[in-house]
């Protein structure tokens, strides 16, 4: 036999020069978004399975623009860290590939808001860029962390993420779609309230909705795999944590358990919600810093009614069996942790307690 294959008992072909390279060499990958908790979580991955991963990272990187560029590097630990206005192309093709060797893109980037105006700049045109950018550095696969919510969009954020999932499966580029459900940090807000013997506030009973909540640490495990993993390939990818869904009221008897505190819920009409934003949509017409407002009391009303699963094609139903698991951190871990003096996460700007 010919090629790579075995030729006798002990002798084993030579492998052609090209794959020989490539086998030798480091894989070469860039993160976009890599200051946020997912990216941190993402190049720590990479950064642990042997990849060379370059981080494409703003001047003044975090909330208000407060991380300066000696601590960005200080936070990607093992990883180069590159200057980059990412919603530049200019700036992305000169200060960021720059004539270099990329194997892949991953970005874990996303509007801190989910405004209109910073969701369209962020979720669809600054990604819009790097998709450019990645094509015409010759890069071979782009990774986009999305959210499992777009599959039923009525926010401006989701439809902006699709717009650009639209953009990247038409673009002729090897992809992964990963769209993740709920994050420990997302259900993080009620640690403090609980644990100082306040009631656990849930919308309606508490069983609205459910979840099946990731860590940040097994999400990006999830995503780095994407590299290898052939059956991720070209493929858009729910993914939940371990274990069951779980809806707020079994959030909230696990934690009040965890504290050893008789379980207390406050009921929070979904009604609420709906004047909030109609209220804020009518005076937005006038202010516009209102209308950015009634659209996070949207967002807040959407991840009050809506499950954060898979939706079932046959049944148009969420649906729990349907949501693939991974990983082996659970949120009812994490809640321990947290009250034994754990730091907690950092909470998105439109969390909703």
């Amino acid at each position: 036999m010919t090629g790579n294959h075995i030729v006798g008992p002990d002798a084993i072909a030579p492998a052609a020069p090209d794959l020989l390279t490539a086998k030798s060499r480091r894989r070469r990958i860039c993160v976009l978004g890599a200051t946020g908790t997912i990216g941190r979580a993402t190049t720590a991955a990479l950064v642990g399975r042997g990849y060379e991963v370059v981080c494409f990272v703003r001047p003044r990187a975090g909330v208000g623009g407060s991380l300066t560029p000696a601590g960005a590097r200080r936070l990607l630990d093992g990883a180069t860290v590159k200057l980059v206005h990412i919603a530049d192309p200019v700036s992305l093709a000169r200060d960021g590939f720059d004539g270099e060797r990329f194997d892949a893109v991953i970005s874990c980037m996303a509007s801190r808001t989910g405004a209109p105006k910073d969701t369209w700049a962020i979720d669809y045109r600054a990604h819009l860029n790097a998709l450019r950018a990645t094509q015409q550095a010759g890069v071979s696969h782009f990774v986009m962390l999305s959210a499992i919510c777009v599959q039923k969009p009525l926010l401006a954020f989701q439809s902006a993420k699709l717009a650009f999932e639209a953009a990247l499966i038409g673009s002729g580029l090897r992809y992964s779609i990963v769209r993740p459900t709920a994050f420990f940090k997302s259900l993080s807000g009620q640690i403090e309230r609980v644990s100082k013997g306040r009631p656990f506030l849930v919308f309606g009973d508490g069983t609205l909705t459910a979840c099946k909540p990731i860590s940040d640490r097994d999400l990006a495990e999830f995503i780095a795999c994407c590299l290898e993993d052939e059956s991720r390939w070209d493929r858009i990818l729910p993914i939940g944590g371990p274990g069951e869904a779980i809806t707020p009221r079994q959030q909230g008897e696990m934690l009040f358990a965890l504290s050893g505190r008789p379980a207390r819920f406050r009921s929070v009409p979904v009604a609420l919600l709906d004047v909030i934003a109609q209220s804020l949509g009518t005076l937005g017409r006038i202010a516009p810093s209102l209308a950015e407002k009634a659209e996070l009391a949207r967002i807040g009303r959407y991840y009050a009614t809506e499950s954060m699963l898979a939706i079932n094609p046959c049944t148009g139903r969420y649906d729990a069996a349907a949501t693939p698991s991974t990983g082996t951190d659970t949120l009812f871990d994490f809640y321990r942790s947290v009250l034994a003096g754990a730091l907690a996460p950092e909470r998105g700007d439109h969390a909703i307690f």
